[in-house]
């Protein structure tokens, strides 16, 4: 008898990376959660019984046995009758690795897919951890015939044409994509372009929660064969939905439901940011967070962000105030402190400058004062911030941004000294945007308060180091809208120096960017970890050598 409606649920979760069991408690109540809605399947994120990307922790065979024994397990729970299950896990065969996905039906594993296109640019490494799979056949499922391509099969049109060839009805694809600002219409456009060819609907499941340096933003859908959009889920967020699916004349119909709202550009970073520290914090069993509150704008929103994400009585502000600080810093960094309902302490760094400057006096004897001692100041913070963090047990949380990181305006063992940093790839004219947005909006799911939770002069005040006298950023550096500028150029789009100066940029200054740039590596080698933002971020996109003599705008 032909199947003629059909129920498929879709796991939206946030797996802890190498709690397998934890993994298999979390989807087992999902697929319980599944069968009251009398769902035939449930879908689980790609890798997702140990979590992604795993890196090199997939290599250890204790996990890797661990994790076949888990999905054994869980085939034995659908014995009982329940939904189906495709779940993946890492999975040995013939003493090859795969990144498979596993059909769990009848009490037992019913069939395999493996993986055909491993990834092997920007944050992905899979070709050297996992063997491609060959190409694949769709799964039959209690009389449907599904195709199921992993994550980046489906980024060429090959995996699909196969499955669409070998009488695929509905693409399953379950996935482990991470969040870049603006890539939810290349999702789009990608999945409009595979249904185009194989006239067959498709549901994109994505992961939800940080890792590392990566966030998941979840924001799974369905898309109908007539590119139509019937159901999305929120992003950010774990939800387990089940949708109804319909055969007509013309193929597998998927019936309107679920319909989360789009995000603007702002809020789907900012949203990036929480959730990137809350799962770092959390999964690392930090009792809290503890950082530097000075009055300036970059450790404000890094504050908000934190406590958005934790709740005001998991954040700790300290102010570190020295004979440069200004009262108006004191005023602002009390009132965003009050304003965000968080501990705050004050802890002067005077005496501790001072004590240097006695104990390096005979060494330093005849030299003028210069960055040094501005540097010493920076790092007297960072040793008291540890101190509170070694006593207390919470993670420091440093608050230098991209534009700072990128020409080496941060000081090793100072103000770069931490375990996360937020606004790691968050250039400063768009701290400056979100601080605004944060005053206007109070983010979904946000454990902080509601209004506004930055004093304005924070906003407004020409942004300081404060290591000396009347010292501005601008003094170092140009204008933040022209540094970002040159280093959307430089970073982001690899742009030449010519092509980098025709967009306006004076070439003597695009030319000292660069320098500067290319020279803070070994800085950037030693920095925390942070959510990744945009398409290049340091660390995991852009990887650069400390070592380099390559300079593209010598002849200038």
């Amino acid at each position: 008898m032909t199947t003629k409606t059909f129920r498929i649920a879709l796991a939206q979760l946030n797996p802890i990376m190498g709690d397998i069991h934890g993994n298999l408690v979390k989807a087992r109540a999902a697929r319980a959660e599944a069968a009251a809605q009398h769902a035939d399947v449930i879908l689980f994120p790609e890798l997702y019984i140990v979590g992604y990307p795993p890196e090199d922790l997939v290599l250890k065979p204790a996990l890797q046995a661990d994790a076949m024994e888990a999905i054994g397990k869980f085939a034995l729970d659908t014995a009982d009758g329940g939904p189906a299950v495709l779940v993946g896990s890492p999975w040995v065969e013939h003493d090859k690795l795969y990144n498979a996905t596993l059909l769990l039906d009848g009490g037992a594993i019913a069939a395999k897919t493996y993986k055909v296109d491993l990834p092997n640019y920007g944050v992905f490494d899979e070709k050297r951890v996992f063997v491609p799979g060959p190409m694949p056949g769709p799964f039959n499922i209690r009389g449907l015939r599904i195709g199921v391509p992993i994550c980046e099969d489906i980024w060429t049109p090959d995996v699909v044409e196969c499955l669409t060839e070998t009488g695929g009805e509905i693409l399953l694809v379950p996935n482990g994509s991470p969040f870049e600002a603006g890539k939810e219409d290349v999702r789009l456009n990608l999945i409009a372009a595979r249904v185009t060819e194989s006239k067959l609907p498709l549901i994109y499941l994505n992961q939800v929660g940080g890792q590392d340096e990566l966030v998941f933003d979840g924001a799974s859908f369905v898309a109908n064969a007539d590119k139509s959009i019937p159901v999305s889920l929120p992003a950010w967020e774990e939800k387990v939905v089940v949708t109804e699916w319909t055969r007509g004349l013309n193929g597998w119909v998927c019936a309107r439901g679920e319909r989360a709202g789009e995000e603007d550009r702002n809020t789907s970073i900012y949203q990036a940011m929480v959730l990137g520290l809350r799962d770092y914090v959390n999964k690392n069993r930090f009792p809290g967070v503890v950082l530097g509150l000075s009055g300036g704008i970059d450790s404000a929103i890094s504050a908000a962000v934190a406590v958005d994400a934790l709740g005001p009585d998991r954040v700790r502000c300290v102010m570190l105030p020295s004979k440069y600080t200004s009262q108006d810093s004191l005023d602002d960094a009390a009132e965003c402190a009050k304003m965000l309902g968080v501990s705050y302490d004050s802890v002067s760094i005077e005496g501790v400058v001072e004590a240097f400057g006695n104990a390096l006096a005979p060494t330093f004897s005849n030299k003028r004062a210069d960055t040094t001692e501005e540097n010493i100041q920076s790092r007297a913070r960072g040793v008291i911030l540890m101190a509170i963090s070694n006593k207390f047990g919470p993670m420091v949380l440093t608050t230098g941004n991209k534009s700072e990181m990128s020409v080496g305006y941060a000081t090793l063992y100072g103000d770069m000294c931490g375990g996360y940093n937020v606004l790691k790839d968050i250039y400063k004219t768009v701290v400056f945007r979100l601080a605004h947005w944060r005053n206007q909006n109070h983010p979904r799911g946000s454990l902080g308060p509601k209004g506004r939770v930055i004093p304005e002069r924070i906003i407004t005040k020409p942004p300081s180091a404060e290591l000396r006298e009347n010292q501005k950023d601008e003094d170092s550096l140009p204008p933040y809208e022209i540094l970002d500028g040159i280093l959307e150029c430089l970073v982001e789009n690899e742009m030449t120096f010519e092509d980098t100066c025709a967009k306006g940029y004076h070439p003597a200054t695009v030319k000292r960017i660069e320098q500067l740039l290319y020279v803070s590596e070994y800085k950037r080698r030693q920095a925390p970890p942070g959510v990744k933002i945009s398409a290049r971020n340091f660390g995991r996109d852009r990887r650069y050598p400390i070592t380099n003599a390559f300079r593209d705008a010598r002849d200038y």
